[in-house]
């Protein structure tokens, strides 16, 4: 079965491809922003995920732009794509399953009509072999209530419920054959620990991350200790990396830090951080407050300081753009693109 393979080779496609970029690899960058771009309306319980069903083309085009800028991991289109959210649109369990799985093929041939097009063409040495990253949004964004960012789902919401809300969409994306699962936007210990056995209950070999929003630069959302929240990471081999997306780029550095310092005792897993560009997100109101950001200039000199700090892997979440990867992938690789 796809995605269950020999325990030894689990770890050497996402290792080797931070060692190909050499020793940091860049992650792409806000994918909803960059259909809205575009003209892509996605104001819906399914949001970027709409596109799956109304303009595949266009995610394919994006993954190509995110490509061209310098990304070595593409990230799926099914953050918020879940089997109850398709079925609350009137799809069938079927029609929602086929695109869970067509967000992996749609990141999967961009990727390889991309690579078979930059081995003809020689200059295009600072490209490497792009990963596909399967996207598993958290219980919260399928709720779409902006819960993802708090971190509180009630007292109904328990491990065995996160765990059938989680797993079937794994199955399906497995399936589909990507490179590697990207938790993303967890916001606290019950859910990470929900993700953890079920990569153990359905014997998943790929690769995986776990990455968590934080509100506050300190902690998760749900107010509990990155510590607690990192203890049950660290116990487990099923997950290679660990990190923080959607969270504001000003924390990013202390938090690799502090991830570091719990790592170095424990484990020696790759840390990820794709933070958004500063701006905040309502979501009740569904609209994005007006804040502090980074530009691409700052991520361009913030992704260096990341690099030094310890991440492995470095990208853009939320309002983030093709010309912010293009930023980070310049200065990560000391390349010009």
């Amino acid at each position: 079965m796809v995605g269950k393979k020999k325990e030894t080779s689990m770890t050497t496609t996402l290792e080797d491809l931070i060692e190909k970029a050499g020793g940091c690899a860049v992650v792409d960058g806000g994918f909803a922003t960059q259909l809205e771009k575009h003209g892509a309306a996605i104001n819906d319980t399914l949001w970027s995920a709409v596109c799956l069903i109304k303009d595949p083309d266009l995610i394919k085009r994006v993954h190509l732009e995110y490509l061209e800028a310098g990304a070595d991991v593409l990230v799926t289109s099914s953050y918020q794509a879940t089997i109850p959210g398709f079925l609350s649109k009137g799809l069938s369990i079927e029609e929602g399953e086929s695109l869970l799985k067509k967000s992996v093929t749609l990141a999967v041939e961009a990727r390889n009509s991309f690579w078979e097009a930059v081995k003809v063409n020689p200059g295009h040495h600072h490209y490497n072999r792009a990963l596909v990253a399967a996207s598993i949004g958290s219980y919260g964004a399928y709720l779409a209530d902006g819960s993802e960012y708090s971190g509180d789902y009630g007292p109904n919401v328990d491990l065995d419920k996160l765990k059938d809300f989680h797993r079937r969409r794994l199955q399906v994306l497995v399936e589909a054959g990507p490179d590697l699962l990207a938790f993303e936007t967890i916001p606290n210990k019950l859910e990470a620990q929900a993700c953890i056995e079920l990569l153990e209950e359905e014997n998943i070999q790929l690769p995986s991350w776990i990455c968590f929003s934080s509100v506050d630069g300190e902690h998760a959302p749900s107010g509990e200790s990155f510590k607690e929240c990192l203890d049950i990471i660290n116990r487990s081999n099923k997950v290679n990396a660990v990190g923080i997306n959607c969270a504001p780029p000003h924390f990013t550095e202390s938090l690799i830090c502090k991830f570091q310092q719990m790592f170095t005792q424990l484990t020696s897993k790759a840390i990820v951080v794709y933070p958004n560009s500063g701006e905040i997100w309502d979501g009740k109101a569904k609209r994005w407050l007006p804040s502090k950001c980074f530009d691409d200039d700052k991520f361009e000199c913030f992704a260096t300081r990341w690099r030094d700090s310890g991440a492995k892997l470095i990208g853009g979440c939320c309002r983030t753009t093709p010309s912010t990867i293009q930023a980070i992938s310049k200065v990560i690789k000391g390349k010009s693109q």
